[in-house]
C-alpha cells in the first residue's frame, strides 16, 4: 500500500565507479518496498545506469565464467525496481538528463526511464516530501 510520500533522488555517478550508485539503488529499493513514490534524476555519468547494452562478464583473473561470476548489471537492478514499484502500486519516475545523454551517446536504455532536463529535477524536488542528492565526490 502506498504511503503517499514521495522522495526525489539525484544520482551523478556512472555505474561501477563508486559505491554511490549502489547506495542510491538500495535507498530507492527500500523506499519503494516501504510504499513510497520515488523520482530519480540521473545526471552526468548516471545516465549510463540504464543502458540496455550492459552485459555481465566473466573474470579471467579468477578463471570464472559469466555464470560463475554472477556479475550484476545496474540495468537489471533498475528494471527490477520498476517491477517492484508496479507490484507495490507506487510510482518510480526515472528521468535521464537529456543533455547528459547526448554528451555520452547514452540514449539506448531499458524500458521505464524517460528523457528530461534539470528543470524536471527542480519540479520533482519541489513536489516531493524529501530530496536526496548523491554527488560524485
Amino acid at each position: 500500500m502506498a504511503s503517499g510520500k514521495t522522495i526525489t533522488i539525484a544520482i551523478m555517478d556512472a555505474p561501477y565507479e563508486s559505491a554511490n550508485s549502489t547506495t542510491a539503488l538500495r535507498i530507492i529499493h527500500a523506499a519503494l518496498q516501504q510504499g513510497h513514490n520515488v523520482n530519480v534524476f540521473a545526471y552526468e555519468g548516471a545516465v549510463n545506469l540504464t543502458m540496455k547494452a550492459q552485459q555481465p562478464h566473466a573474470n579471467p583473473v579468477k578463471g570464472t565464467t559469466v555464470e560463475q561470476e554472477q556479475h550484476p548489471t545496474t540495468k537489471d537492478w533498475i528494471a527490477s525496481l520498476f517491477k517492484l514499484a508496479k507490484d507495490k502500486g507506487v510510482k518510480l519516475d526515472w528521468n535521464n538528463c537529456g543533455l547528459c545523454v547526448d554528451e555520452r551517446g547514452a540514449g539506448d536504455w531499458i524500458e521505464g526511464p524517460r528523457r528530461g532536463s534539470p528543470k524536471d529535477f527542480l519540479e520533482a524536488s519541489s513536489a516531493s516530501d524529501a530530496t536526496l542528492v548523491i554527488p560524485t565526490k
